[in-house]
C-alpha cells in the first residue's frame, strides 16, 4: 500500500461517489478502500469526503485535493510511459453506440485483445450522452456532431449517408427530383423524425445543394429515438429517413429500401471517440482510439 494507491482510491471514490463502486472498479476489497481513505485523511489532517448512508461527497478540502491528485496521477502515468515501453494494462471501460459496435467494433475485438493481452474490456451500449466521470467510463464511441463541450472528441471516421424510402412509400408519394420537390405545394412527402438525445427535438433532413448543406423539416407522423426503429419505420413505408449507408446495406440489396436524391446526399456523419477534458488521455484509451481508427479505415467507407 502506498500513496499512489491511496490517490487512486480517493479519485475513484470521488468520481463514482461510492466506496463500493470504487472498490469494484479498482478490484480491491471495499474494506481496503475504506482503510486507504482513513490513512490519507489522518496523514494530511483533514476530512476529504462527507459520507452518508446514501451518498459520498467531496468536502471543500477534498475538492482541492482531488484536482491535485488527478494531475499527479496523469503525470505519473505519462512519465512512466516516456522511459519504458510498457504495454497498457488493466480495465478499460468504454461505451459504444450500438450499431457501430455491432457492425464494426465487436467483430474486430479479437485482434485488439490479441495485441493488448493485459487489457480487460468493460463494454456498455448506448446512444445517449453519458457522464463519463460519474459513470466510471474512460471513453465513448459516438456518431454525429459533438454536442457536449465538457468532452474532447477525436474524429476517427466519416460515414457516407443516404436518403432512403421504401418502394411502397415512393409508389404512394412519388420519387422527388430534387430537395425542393419535397416541400413544394401539393407535396405529400413525409419524414420519420429522429429525436436528438441532446435536445429531444427532431433532427432535420440535410441535403447538399451546389456544394452547400441545406436543411428541411418535413411533416412527420412517427418520431423515434432508436436507430433500429428509424430504419424499420422507413422499411414500413412511414417516410423518408437519412442514415449512414452501411446501416441499410442489406435493405438496399434486397430492395426493401431505395436511395433517393442521390445527387443531393447528406453530409457524411463523423464518428468520434470522446473522453473527459478534465483527464489526460491514458495509454489504454490512446491504443483503443488508434485501433478504432484502423478498424474504420479497413472498412473502406
Amino acid at each position: 500500500m502506498d500513496r499512489f494507491q491511496e490517490m487512486q482510491a480517493f479519485v475513484r471514490i470521488a468520481e463514482r461517489q461510492s466506496f463500493t463502486q470504487a472498490s469494484e472498479d479498482l478490484r480491491i476489497p471495499r474494506a481496503t478502500v475504506t482503510n486507504l481513505i482513513k490513512r490519507v485523511e489522518q496523514r494530511i489532517g483533514t476530512r476529504l469526503l462527507e459520507r452518508t448512508t446514501r451518498t459520498v461527497r467531496l468536502t471543500q478540502d477534498g475538492e482541492a485535493y482531488y484536482r491535485r491528485c488527478v494531475r499527479l496521477l496523469a503525470d505519473m502515468e505519462e512519465a512512466e510511459g516516456l522511459f519504458r515501453d510498457t504495454a497498457p494494462k488493466g480495465l478499460l471501460r468504454v461505451n459504444l453506440q450500438g450499431t457501430l459496435a455491432r457492425h464494426f467494433v465487436v467483430p474486430a475485438l479479437p485482434d485488439f485483445l490479441a495485441r493488448h493481452p493485459e487489457l480487460t474490456l468493460h463494454i456498455g451500449e448506448d446512444d445517449r450522452l453519458i457522464d463519463l466521470v460519474r459513470e466510471g467510463v474512460d471513453c465513448v464511441l459516438r456518431a454525429g456532431t459533438l454536442q457536449d463541450s465538457s468532452m474532447v472528441g477525436r474524429r476517427i471516421a466519416l460515414l457516407p449517408q443516404v436518403t432512403v424510402a421504401s418502394p411502397g412509400y415512393l409508389a404512394r408519394h412519388g420519387e422527388p427530383a430534387d430537395p425542393a420537390a419535397l416541400a413544394a405545394p401539393g407535396s405529400t412527402h413525409r419524414a420519420v423524425d429522429y429525436l436528438s438525445s441532446a435536445t429531444g427535438k427532431p433532427v432535420p433532413l440535410e441535403f447538399t445543394v451546389d456544394g452547400r448543406v441545406s436543411t428541411l423539416q418535413l411533416p412527420a407522423t412517427v418520431s423515434v429515438t432508436g436507430t433500429d426503429l428509424y430504419t424499420g419505420s422507413a422499411v414500413a413505408g412511414l417516410g423518408l429517413v437519412q442514415v449512414p449507408r452501411y446501416r441499410v446495406a442489406a435493405e438496399l440489396a434486397d430492395g426493401r429500401l431505395k436511395v433517393v436524391l442521390d445527387g443531393f446526399a447528406p453530409p457524411p456523419m463523423p464518428v468520434s471517440v470522446l473522453y473527459s477534458q478534465h483527464r489526460q488521455l491514458s495509454a489504454r484509451v490512446r491504443v483503443f482510439t488508434q485501433w478504432l481508427r484502423e478498424v474504420f479505415e479497413a472498412a473502406a467507407l
